[in-house]
């Protein structure tokens, strides 16, 4: 006959295994920071200063198999984004106009274009959890779609600063490749962007040459619950 103590033990036992949530989720909210680089830049284009991107948003984490450790995200998130570059964007008579600052030619001392998204991510998730271990490897891999609703540009220099928002020839819909891989809360986050960041209308003013920049996002990721 088992002894009181021991029956507590296996009572205290059985009621911490029925505690353990079966249906447990993982990484359900997300914020990241990146460091933003132009792809398939125009000769004489290149980039100066941080350009950084800011990034944050809920996925749903839904598991395809028993063990729960992997699953399919589907989410929706809010993204900033800023682009320190040499390419001018400028206005005249309500169209944009694209030329490419010398530093020989022109002083100048910020040139940016900002970009601001809602987002919506994909993911293929494959992780080492269980219900109890909070610590655990990741990788996680998908598609992003974005829609840009705000964009601005800024110019400070000679001979007058400029300062331009909602510009029509960034392309609305915007949709890149995605991977996070880490441990514990942080993961290392790469994002490539498939198409351009700007449409067919934008063209150097000089040459008429189309200007196909994409983004590639580096960063870090931190993901809570």
């Amino acid at each position: 006959m088992q002894s009181l103590d021991a029956q507590e033990v296996i009572s205290s036992e059985n009621a911490s295994d029925s505690i353990v949530d079966k249906k447990y989720r993982e990484d359900q909210f997300y914020i990241s920071v990146t460091y933003n680089l132009l792809g398939k830049k125009l000769d004489g284009v290149s980039q100066n200063g941080f350009s950084s991107g800011f990034h944050f948003g809920f996925i749903r984490d839904m598991p395809i198999n028993v063990k729960r450790n992997k699953a399919i995200g589907l989410g929706l998130g809010l993204s900033t984004n800023s682009y320190n570059q040499t390419l001018l964007i400028a206005e005249n008579s309500g169209s944009f106009n694209y030329s490419i600052l010398d530093d020989d030619e022109t002083s100048f001392s910020k040139n940016k274009f900002t970009t601001y998204l809602i987002e919506v991510p994909l993911e293929f998730r494959w992780r080492t959890s269980t219900p109890t271990n909070y610590d655990f490897w990741r990788i996680y891999a998908g598609i992003k779609f974005g829609y840009v609703v705000y964009s601005s540009s800024k110019f400070n220099g000679e001979p007058n600063d400029i300062q331009l928002t909602n510009i029509d020839d960034f392309n609305r819909i915007q949709y890149g490749l995605t991977l996070s891989a880490g441990y514990s809360n942080v993961s290392f986050h790469l994002y490539y962007l498939l198409n351009p960041i700007f449409d067919s209308n934008a063209k150097l003013s000089t040459t008429g040459q189309s200007i196909e920049m994409n983004a590639i996002k580096i960063g870090l990721i931190f993901y809570i619950l």
